[in-house]
């Protein structure tokens, strides 16, 4: 059951489908609707926050509660503080429904904000690749395995979506484990690509290929 304003999935644009499906069980059309608000961005900056922002105190066209989803492979710092009073005292028929890699790497004055929403058939995305077996292969493999993940569309662009939910199950991964197992350059490089990788010109295959030579074999 959605209670409350604001509410946060682990997934990715893949999963938009499930939250759909969610909503119309929770007796909200969607399809032609327009007090359902549904985007899908490479990277949610300031600009955008500001816009839904906007848009969450406009009036409903319709009598029922004004939907926003928002699934985003990363939100700026920026984008999740212009947020905060909003989330805090939100318009009374708004809804708010952001679905990204990985809840637990937003700010935490944003998370507490939200509730996390767990939907059916739906867990935390890790962008193709196996992180237990990531970390256990050689590095040699390791760059083979992040093949995929650098290739690029006809744009001419990767899969930043993938490439961050990717790094989200790595730091997941090394989070079940004892922090001193790990060189702290592995886990730096870690945290320093997903910092990175959304950058405009960001040197994306330098910093995986930092991760597949520095996380450490386990």
């Amino acid at each position: 059951m959605l209670v409350g304003n604001a509410h946060v999935v682990a997934g990715n644009s893949t999963s938009l489908p499930v939250v759909i499906a969610f909503l119309k069980n929770e007796g909200i059309h969607t399809s032609g609707n327009p007090d359902v608000y549904v985007r899908s961005y490479m990277q949610f900056g300031a600009d955008e926050a500001r816009e839904l922002k906007r848009r969450a105190f406009l009036r409903a066209v319709g009598e029922g509660s004004r939907i926003f989803v928002i699934t985003t492979p990363g939100m700026t710092v920026e984008s999740q503080n212009v947020l905060l009073k909003t989330l805090e005292e939100p318009p009374a028929d708004a809804v708010f429904i952001f679905v990204v890699p990985s809840p637990g790497t937003l700010l935490s004055t944003f998370r507490s904000r939200c509730q996390v929403l767990e939907l059916p058939h739906l867990t935390e995305a890790d962008g193709g690749l196996n992180a237990k077996q990531f970390l256990s292969a050689t590095q040699e493999v390791r760059l083979d395995m992040l093949k995929p993940l650098l290739e690029k569309n006809e744009d001419d662009k990767r899969d930043a979506a993938l490439i961050l939910a990717f790094l989200s199950s790595l730091e997941r991964e090394m989070a079940h484990k004892s922090l001193q197992v790990y060189p702290r350059e592995g886990i730096e490089s870690v945290y320093r690509a997903r910092k990175y990788v959304m950058d405009k010109g960001a040197l994306v295959k330098p910093l995986l290929e930092q991760v597949a030579i520095l996380s450490p074999r386990i």
